[in-house]
């Protein structure tokens, strides 16, 4: 069974960067795209990134382009979310998730392409 852990949200100025690492558990095959989603208090879970299992593939959601940048390393395990100059649009539940095998969920940002999905780190960006 492949278990997902997020860490490195937390409370963070506009402007500011938090960087968060998504590891996966011991065992499990690595072999699966992961994705990252948030989830606001009264809004639906939108895709924010998706990144392949060779790292060749990512995808961006149109608000975070050119601020969060994904990586994997499939030695240590880790997919990270950097995210750069932080908008108070941008806090929220950030959840990790896997894809239900070793292909490129399609759509990527669709929640129904992943079988595996984190507790979620939250992200607070406030003055």
């Amino acid at each position: 069974q492949l278990q997902l852990v997020e860490s490195g949200g937390g409370l963070v100025q506009p402007g500011g960067f938090l960087r968060l690492s998504c590891e996966f558990s011991e065992g499990s095959p690595v072999s699966h795209a992961i994705g990252w989603f948030r989830q606001a208090p009264g809004k639906e879970r939108e895709g924010v990134s998706c990144i392949s299992y060779s790292g060749q593939t990512s995808n961006y959601a149109d608000s975070v382009k050119g601020r969060f940048t994904i990586s994997r390393d499939n030695a240590a395990r880790t997919v990270t979310l950097q995210m750069n100059n932080l908008k108070p649009e941008d806090a929220g539940v950030y959840l990790c998730a896997a894809s239900h095998g070793n292909w490129y969920p399609g759509p990527w940002n669709s929640t129904t392409e992943y079988g595996y999905w984190g507790q979620g780190t939250q992200v607070t960006v406030s003055s």
